[in-house]
């Protein structure tokens, strides 16, 4: 018979089952909220809704500059990346009309899932329009490179595809 006394339905494997699975799923969320306040992402930018933000006329105003100049970027890469491995690049800058395009140029690697890792390298001019720098990737997975051109108050930005850097052979 069935009492507020008997005490055996607590000893029901299923009852144990149901209780144990219960607590399970209250562990695994628990682990999952607690992860989600702790490890803060770096796919999005910490700084995203106020980073780069421009109107419209500055927006189309600086699209416009962009289009004026219309340089040209060609850049010979490596075929091998490897991690830890300094790889010679070679980007040559020319204007509308193919003339060298002589200034300074930076080059930022970065990385989306690490934003602690991304760095920036100076490139040096070898020649008219032809700029040759090293970069170390220092952790495998894909990165893409944001190159920056200036001449005076001339400034032109291109960015590459994503590519990827595999474990040293």
């Amino acid at each position: 018979m069935i009492s507020q006394s008997n005490k055996s339905g607590l000893r029901n494997p299923w009852l144990l089952g149901l209780l144990g699975l219960i607590v399970l799923v209250l562990a695994v969320n628990a682990t999952f909220i607690w992860l989600a306040t702790h490890n803060r992402s770096t796919l999005v930018d910490r700084e995203y809704k106020t980073k780069d933000r421009k109107t419209n006329a500055e927006f189309l105003s600086e699209l416009g500059t962009h289009q004026a100049l219309a340089w040209r970027t060609a850049i010979r890469k490596p075929k091998l990346l490897a991690l830890n491995a300094p790889a010679l690049y070679e980007i040559s800058v020319a204007d509308r009309d193919g003339k060298p395009v002589s200034g300074e140029m930076t080059v930022e690697a970065y990385r989306g899932a690490d934003a602690g890792k991304d760095f920036t390298t100076s490139f040096k001019e070898v020649s008219a329009g032809n700029y040759q720098g090293y970069i170390t990737f220092p952790l495998k997975g894909y990165w893409e490179l944001h190159i920056h051109v200036t001449r005076g108050k001339d400034e032109f930005t291109v960015d590459t595809q994503r590519f990827a850097v595999a474990d040293a052979p």
